[in-house]
Protein backbone atom coordinates (compact mmCIF):
# COMPACT_ATOMS: atom_id res chain seq x y z
CA UNK A 1 0.00 0.00 0.00
CA UNK A 2 2.56 2.39 0.66
CA UNK A 3 4.56 1.59 -2.43
CA UNK A 4 1.45 2.73 -4.80
CA UNK A 5 0.70 5.86 -2.47
CA UNK A 6 4.28 7.07 -3.20
CA UNK A 7 3.88 6.38 -6.53
CA UNK A 8 1.12 8.54 -7.06
CA UNK A 9 2.93 11.23 -5.05
CA UNK A 10 5.67 10.77 -7.54
CA UNK A 11 3.76 10.98 -10.30
CA UNK A 12 1.64 14.18 -9.10
CA UNK A 13 5.82 15.91 -8.10
CA UNK A 14 6.73 15.19 -11.67
CA UNK A 15 3.48 16.99 -13.24
CA UNK A 16 4.04 20.19 -11.45
CA UNK A 17 7.96 19.84 -12.62
CA UNK A 18 6.62 19.54 -15.99
CA UNK A 19 4.36 22.35 -15.83
CA UNK A 20 7.06 24.36 -13.95
CA UNK A 21 9.52 24.03 -16.77
CA UNK A 22 7.25 24.59 -19.65
CA UNK A 23 6.26 27.89 -17.91
CA UNK A 24 9.64 28.71 -17.33
CA UNK A 25 10.73 28.30 -21.23
CA UNK A 26 7.20 29.92 -22.83
CA UNK A 27 8.56 33.08 -20.46
CA UNK A 28 11.79 33.41 -21.89
CA UNK A 29 10.48 32.85 -25.30
CA UNK A 30 8.21 35.42 -24.63
CA UNK A 31 10.63 37.99 -23.45
CA UNK A 32 13.03 36.80 -26.40
CA UNK A 33 10.93 38.39 -29.26
CA UNK A 34 11.41 41.85 -29.43
CA UNK A 35 11.82 44.62 -32.29
CA UNK A 36 14.91 46.71 -32.24
CA UNK A 37 14.36 50.26 -31.19
CA UNK A 38 13.65 52.83 -33.98
CA UNK A 39 15.92 55.77 -34.56
CA UNK A 40 13.93 59.13 -33.70
CA UNK A 41 12.73 61.01 -35.94
CA UNK A 42 15.27 63.45 -37.98
CA UNK A 43 14.56 67.46 -36.99
CA UNK A 44 13.55 69.92 -39.67
CA UNK A 45 15.48 72.45 -40.57
CA UNK A 46 14.96 75.93 -39.20
CA UNK A 47 13.44 76.67 -43.11
CA UNK A 48 10.74 73.57 -42.44
CA UNK A 49 12.39 71.05 -44.50
CA UNK A 50 13.16 67.54 -43.25
CA UNK A 51 16.48 67.47 -42.53
CA UNK A 52 18.92 65.64 -44.90
CA UNK A 53 19.55 61.89 -44.11
CA UNK A 54 23.66 62.56 -43.81
CA UNK A 55 23.31 65.54 -41.49
CA UNK A 56 20.73 63.81 -39.37
CA UNK A 57 22.96 61.06 -38.80
CA UNK A 58 25.96 63.43 -37.71
CA UNK A 59 23.56 65.23 -35.30
CA UNK A 60 22.12 61.85 -33.67
CA UNK A 61 25.81 60.49 -34.00
CA UNK A 62 25.30 56.95 -36.02
CA UNK A 63 27.38 55.20 -38.09
CA UNK A 64 24.70 54.85 -41.14
CA UNK A 65 22.14 57.46 -42.44
CA UNK A 66 19.61 54.57 -44.00
CA UNK A 67 17.21 54.44 -40.96
CA UNK A 68 16.80 58.49 -41.74
CA UNK A 69 16.30 58.39 -45.50
CA UNK A 70 12.74 57.54 -46.23
CA UNK A 71 13.24 55.40 -48.99
CA UNK A 72 15.57 52.85 -47.13
CA UNK A 73 13.19 51.14 -45.69
CA UNK A 74 14.08 47.23 -45.31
Amino acid sequence: MVSILSLILKIKVMKSIKIYLSLIIFAIGLTSCGTPPRPPKPPKHPSGKPMPPGQAKKVFGTKSAKPFAPGQNK
